[in-house]
């Protein structure tokens, strides 16, 4: 079965997004899904995360520059049918450097394309910088599907209509005709707020089906689960996150047919 790239992007930080690629990945790999995270954001937030060491030389800063290849980044963690390519702090220099080279938009498609060749992994899954710079629009340029994590504030909505015109221009320019909006996630939602059952009924009537039925709950044991360098679904398996991502797996699934 062909390897399918996802991408999570916003570009506005503090809304769930590395929080929903780490554990969006550690649920499909559950689900004995091979699945690779590539963590593109210089922080590399998703790589401690998971319980991996930040190690310079082993991201995609030296593919980037056609030194090595992506496959050999490729970095096993100590849960099954989930691997990891890490970042660095060096991928921060890449934002300029990418920009003064030839195809500058293509460079992650090409970089990723041995990898998404070999069929190694049913998903790819990118993490993106919290920003729209050149790693954020290499990361849709090389996507199939963007995966959208919108917090449940109305502040958050600002930037939706931004993204979603990146992405038509990325089509309209011919850079990358497949790619689609595959699902928008509602994140940090508190049941407990009226403006967060509003904001998630004002984007269900704008993108319907394109919202997926599950919420990511605000919850303690999701911020604290990066600390100890482990995905909800290890940290607290019967907790209210890991049973909401877990669901949203099983939509991801379901609706991208990845069995």
């Amino acid at each position: 079965m062909p390897t399918i790239v996802f991408t999570i992007a916003n570009q506005k930080g503090g809304v769930g997004k590395t929080t929903t690629a780490v554990n969006l990945a550690a649920a499909l790999a559950e689900n004995k899904i091979r699945t690779l995270l590539v963590d593109l954001d210089p922080q590399a937030n998703a790589t401690s995360a998971i319980g991996v060491e930040k190690k310079a030389g082993k991201s995609l800063y030296g593919p980037l520059h056609g030194e090595g290849t992506a496959l050999q980044m490729v970095t096993r963690t100590k849960y099954p049918n989930l691997s990891l390519i890490p970042s660095e702090e060096d991928l921060a220099a890449a934002e300029i450097e990418i920009a003064q080279m030839e195809n500058y938009l293509g460079k992650l498609h090409a970089v990723l394309e041995p990898v998404r060749s070999s069929e190694r992994f049913r998903v790819i899954l990118i993490d993106c910088p919290p920003a729209l710079g050149m790693l954020s629009m290499n990361s849709l340029a090389a996507a199939d599907f963007l995966l959208i994590t919108l917090q449940c504030e109305y502040m958050a909505m600002e930037g939706l209509g931004q993204i979603l015109r990146n992405v038509d221009r990325l089509k309209a320019a011919r850079v990358n005709d497949r790619l689609e909006l595959g699902g928008v996630v509602m994140t940090m939602y508190d049941a407990r707020t009226n403006l967060a059952r509003q904001v998630v009924e004002e984007v269900r009537q704008h993108l319907a089906e394109k919202v997926f039925g599950t919420v990511i709950p605000r919850t303690v044991r999701l911020s604290e689960a990066p600390s100890f360098g482990q995905p909800i679904t290890v940290y607290d398996p019967e907790g209210p996150g890991t049973e909401a991502y877990r669901n949203l797996a099983t939509e991801v699934i379901a609706r991208f047919g990845l069995k």
